[in-house]
Parts: C-alpha cells; structure tokens; sequence
C-alpha cells in the first residue's frame, strides 16, 4: 500500500523538524519535503506533488491564508492548519477553515513531554483523515444561504435542537445557522474544538445567524431564538431548573478522547428532553455521538445524520448511522429545514399527548 505523501510548510525550522519527526514515526507516512515559506512551497508541490500540506497560519513573504486561497482555487488538496493557541490564531484558523482547508492542529507545548505523544498522535490522525476528505474548492461569490422564512412553529420552550460535530463541522455549522429563522427553537451545540478557539468561534456564529449565538455559561437559561456553543475543554449538557432548561458545564474526563464531547450532550438530551428533542449529527473524524443519538432515538426524539456526500468526513455520522440511530440521512444544505420541520412536529406531537389525543 502506498504512503501518504506530506509536505510540512512552516516557517520555524525547529517547529518543521517537530513536525517531520511526528509524522515519520507512523509507517503509513512519508514527508517528501519541507519548505519554510509558500513561495517555496508552491515549487515543491508541483515537484513532489503530495497527498497532504500541512500549513502554517502565519508565513512570511505570503500570509498562509492569501496561500491557502490561492491554493484551493488553483490545485484544491488535503490542507491541515497548524495553529497558534491565541485569539489571533484561532481567528486565522477559522477563516482558513472557511477556505477549505479540511482541519487544524495546534503548535504543541514543546517543553511539555507528556503532551508530546499524544500530539503527534493526534496529528497522525489528522493528516490520515485528511487523505479521506472531501475538499472542495471555495466559492467566494454571492455570500451565504438565506435565512428561512420562520414556520409558525408553537410557541413553547419544550422544542429543543442539538448539534454535534467535528472535522468540517465548523463550516457545516455555520451553514445551518445561516438558514435558521431569528425565532427558531433553542439549539445546544458541541464542536470538537480547543479552549482559545470556542469564543471565536461563537462570535463568528453570532455574525452569521439571525439568531443569537454565544458561548454556553454554566446555569444559562435555553430559551428560543438562541444556539448555545460548549466551550473548549468543557462537556456541555442540557439539564432541568424547575420547570426551565438550562445549560450545565462540567470537566468530567474526556468522553471518546474528546472534552467537549458529543455524547456527553446528547445524553443529557435524551434524557432531559426525550420527545420534545431533535438532533443532527454533522461531519467528523471518529465516531463521538453515535451512542447518545441512539439514546436519544430510543427516548422518542428525532434524529438526522449528515450525508456522506455532504460531509467532509462521514466518521461520526457514519458510525451514528451504522449503529442504527438515526432516523434520516440528509445532505448539508437540507438539514436545518429538517430540523425546523421535526422541531413543530415535536411540538405538535406533545401538544396531543397534553390534550389527551
């Protein structure tokens, strides 16, 4: 079987040996070249023409997002970030992510050996998934979906929608709360993403959506017209204050190797809201949330998977799908019309069951 081919683009000599050396030690990988700029780069790929970039946030003589765009517009291909743990970073990493490349890894604490394994093992991961994504070339034109015109959905704090995700998940995300109306039911969402990038993130949703989007707090009430995003290295889950639904945070330990995880969340769903519940989960590498989506289909509640098609890895709503918990399999660009028509049909369902039909 053939090697992937990587080529390491960074402008720290030492962070390319780091990263040379990580991803030499797995046998499935070969690193043809590295190249400190995207100048450089850009000759290398033509000669060495590899599988996957991994590609520093930011170069000299070319920024690696004018790269990044140049790149995918030109010759789209496999491109994994590698990212400063700051705001500025994470809000380069996002915007890249915007720009198709497919995932992100953040500079390791080099003077943290612990962490060190586990680093190059998550990189590893990356850059194999990467080789599996699907990757599209950027359209830049027309900006985004147009919001949905609002269902006359029952006015109820009961409806309930939550989200998980990881690799894509961040565009994928955003593409489904582009089209939700202002007035759409409360939605508690969990991306896999590190601490420093989650109020960025929330942010950058916020400007997206016509509903309010922010970062959870502990103890915040869920009510409509809101998306509530788990912080990084924070579970996030739904939980019962009297007759309210509020958020709860906690650090328990890692669910599926992943804090926050999207298990954890749709747990928590199935069985505080049970019925009243629709879930969605989107593209992702691994297969975090296909058990809670089970539990939360055996509680009564609704619950879609993202298409492969669709996806840009089809690992976690794969793994939901063969396990049998979801109810529908939907492409990217109709799943937030679904989850608006199964969130009245909730509300309706429930109505009934109220009034004794």
């Amino acid at each position: 079987m053939s090697k992937i081919k990587v080529l390491v683009v960074d402008d720290s000599a030492l962070m390319r040996r780091l990263l040379v050396e990580f991803l030499t030690s797995d046998p499935a990988i070969e690193v043809v070249g590295s190249a400190p700029d995207p100048i450089i780069a850009r000759d290398k790929i033509k000669q060495l023409n590899p599988d996957v970039l991994t590609l520093d946030v930011e170069m000299p003589r070319m920024d690696g997002l004018t790269f990044l765009e140049n790149l995918m517009r030109l010759r789209p291909m496999p491109v994994v970030m590698v990212s400063s743990l700051t705001e500025r970073g994470a809000e380069t990493t996002l915007q890249a992510l915007e720009l198709g490349a497919v995932d992100f890894v953040t500079k390791p604490k080099i003077d943290l050996e612990a962490g060190i394994r586990q680093y190059a093992d998550e990189l590893v991961a990356k850059i194999k998934s990467a080789t599996r994504a699907r990757v599209r070339a950027i359209d830049r034109g027309g900006g985004g979906p147009k919001p949905l015109v609002s269902r006359k959905l029952l006015r109820t704090t009961e409806k309930i929608i939550a989200i998980g995700a990881s690799t894509g998940g961040t565009e994928a995300i955003k593409d489904v709360l582009e089209r939700m109306p202002a007035d759409a039911p409360a939605i508690l969402i969990t991306q896999h993403i590190p601490a420093a990038f989650s109020g960025p993130f929330a942010a950058r949703m916020d400007r997206s959506s016509s509903m309010r989007v922010c970062e959870a707090r502990h103890g915040q009430q869920v009510v409509p017209g809101h998306a509530y995003i788990a912080p990084g290295d924070w579970h996030l889950e739904l939980a019962r204050d009297g007759a309210r639904y509020v958020c709860r945070l906690h650090q328990r330990a890692p669910e599926n190797r992943h804090r926050p995880s999207v298990d954890v969340l749709l747990k928590s769903m199935a069985q505080y809201a049970g019925a009243n519940a629709v879930a969605a989960i989107l593209t992702g590498m691994g297969d975090d949330g296909a058990r809670g989506l089970l539990a939360m289909r055996e509680a009564g509640a609704r619950t879609l998977v993202q298409d492969e098609a669709s996806s840009v890895v089809w690992g976690m709503p794969g793994a939901a799908f063969k396990l049998g918990a979801a109810e529908q399999v939907l492409p990217l660009a109709r799943m937030a019309e679904a989850l608006l028509e199964l969130s009245a049909g909730c509300s309706t369902a429930a109505a009934r069951a109220a009034h004794g039909d």
